[in-house]
């Protein structure tokens, strides 16, 4: 590259160093001069330009950052690359997710040129869609070819750095950064309290986890409260795990000082692990990580009741992303663990919304905050949940099937809380036999109750008596056998993602080309249910409809297994 001053008669093709204004327009720096600019400016009297002229095996500025760019576009889709015309490209988000870096490879094209620039967010960003997670800089107007191809050279052969690397990234696929989109997750939050505790601690814990967990596109699916109590909180934990939900939350009327405090000591009982217990970040201190087979527990610091950007939030970031979190990742958190950060905010990002500096953690116990719906408006088809439990189990024997226990959850709440976990907007038990038990087993499940006067009539009986409990503004029904002790939330939510109100259709289940339960049903067929006789209940109607029938595909047997005799509850309880 030649920098220096040309005389016009010398400057065509030039870059130019420094903006120039005439009177007639404006050059920005950067521009490549050509015959009719060089006619301007010497009607200007402008006799010299400052810029520089590029050699034939270098590349501009604006060209060379965005190739370099492409090359981290090209490794992970979830990033997007902007050219500006100022020898800078940004590589922007496009959805919401954590920022990871393998800072050797950055230091390695940092080393190439003292001319190309990469510069990266902080490790574990979270970002939201559209916002620079990274950006590269071309210094002069222009570099060698070569240093691009040294670039090129470093992106192809990134892989594998071995296990004393200690890689943010899967062994398999070391790349300079990469975004870990946030996955779905189905959440729970059990909240203890003592007896007189006020409401209002509750309902700040319920809306600052609402909101923690929508920032980060996660959705609270179940909220379930009982006594601070060793067996009471156990009880929940199971429930929790019974609905199917991804995520356990527990917030507890004191927090925890030991392994062998109530709610750690009633995660173990419950099947859990404590994974860590504290974390070496301020506030959060007291946060304890644990798990029930594969689903993260977190028993919450003081806090976790306030919206806070706090330890909580490093945590749920990173399991929401898919990235490891357990004992070995929470020690290294002390460095950058003292967290002063702002307020979360849904719309923005994390790191960048002007609030005061969190507080110091503590116990809380006394917060004010206004009371929070258990379950926020729903979005689309309003779709409810219908759980049959009035049948007499007579192939049981002398028990009611309904409230034996399936890894310590009567079988019948464990369908209502599947139910409750899902995307259902209201929750309905057919009662009949033996229904005050039944009920009362059911008690602060949050399901509401019909009563079938006659449930020897068979299944149709319970069928009218459930529809006919439905509200008026309900689009469809999705319909829950009460000894199917395997059903969960997931199962119940991929029926309502496949309804559709303009096309209203019936939804049913299949594994291997065998159809299942549980099965949706829009509206329009609630009449003929209602006409329906013995103890078969719908499934003579998708037959005759079978044009209205969509099928969808589940890839596990949860949809067949019922439990109607001593030895399928002994099967199952093996499973």
């Amino acid at each position: 590259m030649i920098f220096d001053e040309f005389p016009l008669a010398e400057a065509e093709g030039v870059l130019l160093a420094h903006s120039l204004r005439t009177p007639a327009t404006r050059f920005k720096k950067g521009r490549r001069l050509d015959a009719a600019d060089l006619a301007v400016l010497a009607a200007a009297g402008v006799a010299k330009v400052s810029g520089a002229r590029l050699d034939a095996d270098e590349v501009d500025e604006v060209r060379a950052a965005a190739e370099i760019a492409a090359l981290f576009a090209a490794a992970d889709p979830l990033l997007e690359a902007r050219s500006t015309p100022t020898g800078r490209c940004n590589l922007h988000a496009s959805g919401r997710g954590l920022v990871v870096v393998e800072p050797a490879l950055v230091d390695r094209l940092n080393s190439v040129d003292e001319g190309i620039t990469v510069a990266t967010l902080p490790q574990h960003t979270a970002v939201r869609p559209g916002q620079v997670v990274a950006t590269v800089k071309i210094i002069p107007f222009g570099v060698q070819r070569a240093s691009i191809e040294a670039c090129r050279q470093i992106a192809a052969a990134a892989g594998p750095l071995g296990a004393a690397a200690a890689s943010p990234l899967s062994a398999a696929a070391a790349i300079p950064l990469k975004l870990a989109p946030f996955r779905s997750c189905r959440a729970a939050l059990i909240m203890s309290a003592h007896p007189g505790m006020s409401d209002n601690i509750l309902e700040t814990t319920l809306a600052a986890t609402r909101h923690r967990l929508a920032v980060i596109g996660a959705r609270l699916a179940l909220v379930l409260r009982c006594a601070h109590e060793h067996g009471a909180i156990e009880a929940m934990l199971r429930q929790a795990r019974a609905a199917g939900c991804d995520l356990v939350l527990v917030s507890g009327a004191t927090i925890a000082k030991d392994r062998r405090d109530i709610a750690p000591a009633a995660l173990v009982a419950a099947g859990g692990t404590v994974e860590h217990f504290g974390m070496p970040t301020e506030p959060g201190n007291m946060l304890v990580l644990g798990r029930i087979e594969d689903v993260p527990v977190i028993l919450l610091p003081g806090c976790g009741r306030s919206r806070r950007l706090n330890g909580l939030d490093w945590v749920l970031q990173r399991l929401l992303a898919g990235l490891p979190v357990g004992r070995e990742q929470i020690v290294r958190m002390g460095v950058g663990g003292l967290i002063r950060n702002p307020i979360l905010a849904a719309g923005a990002p994390l790191d960048e919304t002007d609030a005061a500096a969190a507080g110091d953690e503590h116990d809380a116990d006394e917060p004010a905050g206004a009371p929070a719906a258990e379950r926020s408006a729903a979005e689309g088809p309003r779709v409810a949940a219908l759980v049959l439990a009035a049948g007499r189990s007579t192939r049981m024997g002398a028990e009611n099937k309904l409230l034996l226990a399936v890894d310590g959850v009567p079988m019948a709440l464990r369908a209502v809380m599947a139910a409750r976990a899902s995307r259902a907007t209201s929750v309905t038990v057919v009662l009949g036999h033996e229904a005050g038990a039944v009920e009362a087993a059911l008690a602060g499940s949050g399901a509401g109750f019909a009563r079938n006067p006659d449930p020897a009539q068979g299944m149709s009986s319970s069928l009218r008596v459930g529809i006919t409990a439905l509200a008026d503004d309900i689009d469809a029904v999705v319909v829950l056998l009460g000894d199917m002790p395997r059903i969960s939330a997931a199962h119940v939510d991929r029926l309502i993602e496949a309804f559709d109100p303009a096309q209203p259709a019936i939804i049913v289940p299949e594994h291997q080309g065998r159809r299942g339960n549980p099965v949706l049903w829009p509206r329009a067929f609630f009449a003929e249910m209602c006409a329906l006789a013995g103890d078969q209940g719908a499934r003579g109607l998708i037959e005759r409809y079978p044009e209205r029938v969509v099928r969808i595909d589940v890839d596990d047997e949860a949809i067949f297994i019922d439990v109607d005799r001593p030895a399928d509850l002994a099967a199952v309880q093996g499973v």
